[in-house]
């Protein structure tokens, strides 16, 4: 089950620095990029299973603690980064819990194979009476 904005911003923490890029004078004094950490082993609105599995497919984004982290700093404003990493972490659990369908293996059937040796046949006709006869 993937959880809804106001219980993912009740289980992470938030960690504002300065940010680098745009923003002229703006960038020096003030602190709009924002980093926000998620443990997943602590995060309530996970089963056990689903635990697991953020961990497997997350294993590289995963700190040694088992927390999540996810920055932004794309705009000059912390509300609005502080937006965009919950937004990011939505995806990027939606993504990681996403489980593909088991593919069943089907055989092709026979009137399939008929048809398409059937259509070989013809193409095969139609470029012999292409050829220009042989004299005898």
């Amino acid at each position: 089950m993937l959880p809804n904005k106001d219980d993912v911003i009740k289980a992470v923490t938030f960690k504002t620095s300065r940010s680098g890029g745009k923003g002229g004078q703006n960038v020096n004094k003030v602190s709009s990029k924002v980093e926000l950490i998620l443990n997943v082993n602590d995060a309530p609105f996970f089963t056990d299973a689903e635990r697991l599995l953020l961990q497997d497919k997350l294993v590289h984004r995963l700190d040694l603690e088992g927390n999540l982290h996810v920055v932004s700093q794309e705009d000059r404003s912390q509300l609005m980064n502080k937006e965009r990493t919950v937004v990011k972490l939505i995806a990027l659990l939606k993504s990681a819990l996403h489980v593909n369908k088991v593919r069943k293996p089907t055989k092709t059937p026979k009137s399939v194979i008929r048809k398409r040796l059937a259509d070989k046949q013809s193409v095969a006709a139609k470029k012999e009476f292409r050829k220009r006869p042989q004299a005898d």
